[in-house]
Formats: C-alpha cells, structure tokens, sequence
C-alpha cells in the first residue's frame, strides 16, 4: 500500500490505530516506546505509521507528557577546537531519542552565561549539557535541582554532579608505552602550560609509562604555550641540554608541529632520529605535518554522547554522580614508525 499522496489530510493516531487494530491508546504507547506492549504488536503499529507516513504532534506530545524534548548545550569554549566534537557526539545519542538541541555559547562571559541559562529555563528544556576548552573545573551553574545538568569535558567542583572527562592521565601512559615499545630510551616532554589539569595529568601518565622500563623523562618538562611557536622555541632548549634525545611527546598536536618543523632544521630525522607523538588527533594538524603525526585521541565525541546518554537516563529519572573517565586511543602514522614498519605491524 502506498503511503498518502502530500495533498491529503495529515493522519492521526486514531488513523494509525483503526489500520492496526488497536486503541489509539496502544498506539502512543508504541510510539513513545513505553507500555507493555508485544513485540507483534508493535510492529503492526510502527508498520501501520510508516503507510500513513505518521509523524507525532510534538506539541502535543510535550503537553502530555509534560517534557519539551529539547535540551540546552552551553559552551564556554569561544575557539570551538573542544566543544564541537563533544557537541557532535551529544547530538548522535540525543537524535537518536528525537530530542533537539539548543546551543548556546557563552563565550567565558559569567553574564552571557547567566543569560543563556534563563533562555533554556525559559523554554523549559528537559535538561542541560554543560560543556568547555579544558578539563579544569568549573563552578556549578544555578538551576533548580529538578533540571538535570551533565558537565562534559569540564567538570564540576561540585562531586554530587555527573561529569564525563578524558582520560589526561592514560593519554600519557599511551604516548609513553609506545615510545618505550619502539626501543627509545630518550624521551622527553613538550608541553601547555602548568595552569591546565590536563599538562599535568598527561605528564604524569608518561612518567609511570616510563618506570616499568626504568627510564625517566630525558632533560625538564618543558612548559609553555599551546602553540607552534613554542614548539620549536622548546625544541631547541631540549637539543642544547639533551642532544641524545629519540623520542619527544608533546601535549598537543599544534606544539608536535612545530617540534616537528625544529627537528627537520635541526637535521634530526622523524622517526629515525626522533620519534614524535602529538596530542589530540586533530586531523587538519596531525595529517598535515611532515611526516604525518602519531597522535593521542582524546574520544572528545564518546566524551559528548556519554554525557547525552547520561542526560537521558537523567530526565528519565535515573541520576548519576561523581566522575566518569572516558578512555583514549592512539593513532598510528609516520612519526613514530616507518611506512614499511607500520605495514608490518598490522
């Protein structure tokens, strides 16, 4: 049967229920995803919906059911580099429950912040997503304690709060347990500044990769800027203190490029001379550097659908609290290992 042609009367779920033959009561609850209700049934109904090209009244629905379907996603990362890819990741999972979203950058402005919140509570979202550039906690915002808010990314002081994070101490590990596996024994650490929780958990997830091995980290770390710039200013403070460098982690991919740039005019060699391994994996920088970067992904995006997944489980009355790690993964490419070994360890 053909589904209704686009100048007839949008249908209804008395139309869908009278085509199943069911209530219209059995109908919304399929639909909704709630009831008890058989597995045949169900399908009947949804089979029913797909002929009548049935879309639910969302108005309506929220009027009923007492929930907007919507939830805010506040960002106080003004550069976007961060928050996107976790935004990204919250919309997969919220899609996935036809919830909308409303983005809000506040721009690291208190005010604006203030603001937007009111806007969300003024819309009556279900709930809110709290997201920002770093890992450094945040105070928490001002809602009633009826509106669930996850903090993603940037965590809240308050340890009654649900917030989702990466995992700064394991992208270290990583970084040095491939380092240490790829036989170098001269590893030093480039990195972002002190004030970033993140430096200094990456820092220490390299310093226990290297124990095991009986190795320590070859010169200072080097703290600094999250730029290229810096990267190849540090590159040269490392090679005049520790010219039997091989190896070198960075905390970010921006900083790798510019060690990298400094290596090559130094006339070190990547890989052969110094392996290099960034942070990030942003694959604009990583796949673009010369040769390519070996890189630490951060799961920015599982980072942003768990915190949806939370938000969820949260509007449907199950909260969660206190601190949750996401796990990050390694990216093999030439900076740490030639073509032909990277072939050969697939």
């Amino acid at each position: 049967m053909a589904k209704s042609a686009p100048n007839q009367r949008r249908a209804t779920v008395r139309d869908v229920a009278a085509l199943a033959g069911v209530s219209p009561g059995t109908v919304s609850k399929a639909l909704n995803g709630t009831g008890q209700i058989s597995e045949t049934t169900r399908s009947r109904i949804e089979a029913a919906a797909e002929v009548l090209d049935f879309r639910p009244n969302e108005l309506a629905r929220s009027v009923f059911e007492r929930r907007s379907y919507t939830v805010g996603v506040i960002t106080t990362d003004s550069f976007e580099r961060f928050s996107v890819p976790v935004m990204l990741g919250a919309e997969d999972a919220l899609g996935a429950g036809r919830i909308s979203a409303f983005l809000c950058d506040a721009r690291d402005d208190p005010i604006r912040e203030r603001h937007y919140i009111d806007v969300l509570l003024g819309r009556r979202v279900d709930g809110i997503i709290v997201t920002g550039r770093s890992s450094n906690p945040r105070s928490p915002i001002q809602v009633d304690k009826s509106i669930p808010v996850i903090y993603a990314l940037t965590p809240s002081t308050d340890p009654d709060d649900c917030s989702i994070v990466v995992d700064d101490v394991s992208a270290g590990r990583l970084a040095g347990e491939h380092l240490v596996g790829l036989g170098r024994r001269n590893i030093a650490h480039i990195t972002g500044p002190r004030s970033f929780n993140a430096v200094n958990e990456r820092a220490q997830g390299l310093v226990a990769a290297l124990a095991p091995a009986g190795l320590q980290v070859a010169g200072e770390i080097l703290y600094g800027g999250w730029t290229e710039a810096w990267g190849r200013q540090a590159t040269q403070i490392l090679l005049r203190s520790r010219p039997d460098v091989d190896a070198i982690y960075c905390g970010s991919d921006l900083i790798a490029r510019g060690v990298s740039d400094a290596l090559r005019e130094a006339g070190r060699v990547v890989p052969k001379d110094v392996a290099l391994v960034g942070t990030d994996n942003w694959a604009l920088i990583a796949e673009g550097a010369r040769p390519p970067l070996t890189s630490v992904d951060m799961g920015l995006a599982d980072v942003g659908r768990l915190a949806a997944q939370r938000l969820l489980e949260a509007i449907d009355g199950v909260r969660h609290s206190g601190t949750e790690l996401v796990p990050c993964h390694l990216v093999l490419r030439a900076s740490t290992e030639s073509p032909e070994g990277m072939i050969a360890a697939l």
